[in-house]
């Protein structure tokens, strides 16, 4: 077999281990990405919880990177402590090492019975949950299947005459197989990857342990570098973690690669073959890292805070009113309809980003109240109804020309969606910054259990609004009915939070007395802004006759009532 074949079946083989990695990613996001995301803010308060709750999310995300991301994202909001964020992701590292040994086993048997059970469930039910558990179920098969095409590329390997001079240069220059090894794994935005690939190298006789141990602590300084780069443009206070992240496992591999090289230590106490031994290098790596990120963490998150402080300045936040504002709506495009139609959504786009960082940053006001945050929100609102009246009037005039029946109900369409958008803002910050302003005020302070019931129902209104979002700018049919159905299950939500929250009444707590005018009318405004948003899907709905004209039932005939 030509070296060109055998390349392409290896690269072939990768390609479908990261699709796959990325389905079983995606499926869990979408099928229980709101309940992890509650859990993460919950159970993160606690290092040690965190470092279990690090561990088990990357296991089912079969990624870290997603982990640190994640981890950094509610870190920066406020939501956990940076040494639990730093914990989390030490977690997390370790989960993805046991992906890999979890991997290895034998489980030829499973993809059948997966690609059964993922294609029975994907086409018998149209409940976007299960939809997404059939694809994970197909998605894990597939990365069982590309295991064993790894498998099959690389045995024709052995009778390369090319690669043992390669490997040769690679055990006489440690520091090249190190770094190699850390951009495969940058270029693979993936350490599963990358370390099971190692392990088809090793299992094949192909490279000896010891330059497999070098090349695994490249992969975690590869692995460490990616959240830093992906998050190169964001917030100081979400670059932490990610940086920490590289201080600490990237560090921690330079490290080890010293003390390796120095000492030269058995790798048979890792196990008795190539391929438990490159596995076992990279649980132990990580476990050693996970160990000392326990007393170091503080030192590392204070080192972290001030190189990120450096260029700070860069990236501060500004206010409202200092953001300059760019508007796509060109007046001289509304001569050519489909043009003004094109400048007029991208214009709808920009005011749906305002809307979701208001509804972002409002569950964080009210989580720590202060006056400035308070304004800033306000003034936020100010730019949506500038907007607003900006689109609408350029609407209006665009009505003056001769539109087709399908441009003029976009024009609508787009109408309407900006009048909920700013009846949205409104309700931020007429209703919900009120209730926050008190709280402040009154110095209230919720009942645990019912400010989770608050963070709970507000994730699930953010999340529908990101969906309204795409079903504005995408019309996708799937997703406006998904959204449309996420509608009765806020009902069912808000039927049960205020069962619970009536219960806490009962029982006669005081902070449930205190605050529960605020808490009941918070959850209302929320569910009045998920209305809001989820009325963005009917034109995409009544576009395909998918949209019911009542929601009432019909009644069967009284009998009394044809009496006179």
């Amino acid at each position: 077999m030509s070296g060109s074949v055998v390349l392409l079946n290896l690269a072939g083989a990768v390609a479908l281990l990261l699709w796959a990695t990325r389905m079983v990613r995606t499926g869990v996001e979408e099928a229980f990405g709101e309940q992890l995301r509650r859990g993460l803010r919950n159970r993160m308060q606690n290092p040690l919880l965190a470092v279990a709750f690090g561990t088990g999310l990357a296991i089912a995300l079969q990624s870290s990177t997603a982990v640190t991301l994640l981890v950094g994202s509610f870190v920066g909001s406020g939501f956990v402590s940076g040494i639990a964020g730093l914990m989390a992701v030490r977690g997390g590292e370790l989960g993805s090492a046991l992906v890999v040994k979890i991997l290895t086993f034998d489980l030829a048997l499973m993809v059948p019975l997966l690609l059964v059970a993922g294609t029975a469930i994907s086409m018998t039910t149209e409940r976007h949950q299960w939809r997404q558990i059939g694809r994970i179920c197909v998605g894990i098969a597939l990365l069982i299947l590309s295991l064993e095409m790894t498998s099959h590329a690389t045995e024709p390997l052995r009778d390369s005459q090319l690669l043992p001079v390669i490997v040769n240069y690679l055990k006489g220059d440690p520091i090249t197989a190190y770094l190699l090894a850390a951009l495969m794994t940058w270029l693979f935005h993936s350490s599963v990857a990358a370390i099971i690939l190692l392990v088809s190298f090793s299992s094949r006789g192909l490279i000896d342990a010891n330059l497999a141990v070098v090349m695994v602590l490249g992969v975690n300084l590869g692995s460490s570098v990616i959240a830093p780069i992906l998050t190169r443009n964001a917030s100081p206070e979400n670059r932490i973690v990610p940086l920490g992240n590289l201080l600490m496992r990237g560090a921690g591999s330079l490290v080890m690669l010293i003390l390796v090289e120095s000492f030269h230590p058995d790798l048979n106490l890792l196990g008795q073959d190539p391929s438990s031994q490159v596995i076992n290098a990279h649980i132990v790596f990580n476990v050693i890292i996970l160990i000392a990120g326990i007393p170091l963490s503080g030192l590392v998150l204070r080192t972290t805070k001030a190189l990120v402080q450096i260029n700070a300045h860069k990236y501060g936040p500004q206010s409202p009113a200092e953001l300059e504002q760019y508007s796509a709506l060109d007046k001289g495009a509304l001569k050519h309809p489909a043009q003004a139609l094109a400048n007029a959504t991208r214009e709808v786009l920009s005011v749906c980003e305002t809307v979701e960082v208001m509804l972002q940053r409002a569950i964080d006001v009210f989580e720590t109240p202060d006056q400035t945050s308070i304004d800033e929100l306000a003034a936020l609102d100010d730019r949506v109804d500038k907007r607003h009246m900006a689109i609408k009037l350029y609407l209006t005039q665009l009505a003056t020309q001769k539109l087709s029946e399908t441009e003029a109900a976009r024009m609508q369409e787009l109408l309407e969606a900006c009048i909920k958008l700013e009846q949205v803002g409104d309700i931020i910050v007429r209703n919900i910054l009120v209730h926050v302003q008190k709280k402040l005020d009154q110095n209230l302070n919720f009942t645990e259990e019912g400010w989770k019931e608050i963070v709970g129902f507000h994730d699930v209104v953010l999340s529908n609004a990101h969906l309204a979002f795409n079903v504005l700018l995408s019309r996708d049919i799937k997703t406006a009915r998904q959204l449309v159905q996420q509608k009765d299950r806020l009902r069912e939500l808000e039927r049960e939070t205020t069962r619970q929250h009536f219960a806490r009444l009962r029982a006669g707590s005081p902070r449930s007395i205190e605050t529960s005018t605020i808490h009941l009318d918070t959850i209302r405004d929320l569910k009045q802004i998920n209305s809001l948003l989820a009325a963005l899907a009917y034109p995409v709905l009544e576009e395909e006759g998918q949209l019911g004209g009542t929601r009432l039932r019909k009644l069967p005939k009284h009998p009394a009532s044809d009496k006179v």
